[in-house]
């Protein structure tokens, strides 16, 4: 619980920084990404778990309030290849965001928190002068279970 209202402070500041208010629906529609973080969500898919902790939001105030965080840089948006954007939140104690594994085969999305690009990134700033704030990588492929179903 404490981790949950130390993130809840941490976008909080974020957003006063940025001039701007945790309203009520803007701490339901946070506290439920923090809730499910590891998810994924649609904007459609968390408007549903948020209207059972505040019933008095719209949809549209959860895309505002989605596309707010990921001006930010609270919450990356990111496509799986399905059609809709999700959303993840990005926890105050990452660095990069975090890469993916899709299994192409039933839709499992894993997450890998491990920066496994520090090196990429070194020689790109070694070789081009370029450096590197962040990265998405989803990596595609079959999970460990559909594997075992084949075998």
């Amino acid at each position: 619980m404490e981790f949950l209202e130390t993130q809840i402070t941490d976008i909080e500041s974020q957003l006063h920084q940025a001039g701007l208010k945790l309203t009520p629906q803007r701490r339901a529609t946070v506290s439920t990404l923090l809730h499910n973080y590891e998810k994924h969500l649609s904007a459609e898919e968390l408007f549903t778990l948020v209207r059972e902790e505040e019933t008095d939001i719209g949809l549209a105030t959860v895309y505002r309030t989605l596309e707010i965080l990921f001006e930010l840089g609270i919450v990356n948006k990111i496509n799986f290849e399905d059609g809709m954007s999700r959303y993840d939140l990005r926890l105050s104690d990452q660095g990069h965001f975090h890469h993916h594994l899709l299994c192409k085969n039933c839709g499992k999305v894993q997450e890998v928190h491990e920066d496994l690009l520090l090196g990429v990134e070194e020689k790109i700033k070694n070789q081009f002068g370029f450096e590197v704030t962040d990265h998405r990588l989803i990596f595609q492929g079959i999970c460990a279970d559909c594997l075992a179903k084949k075998e």
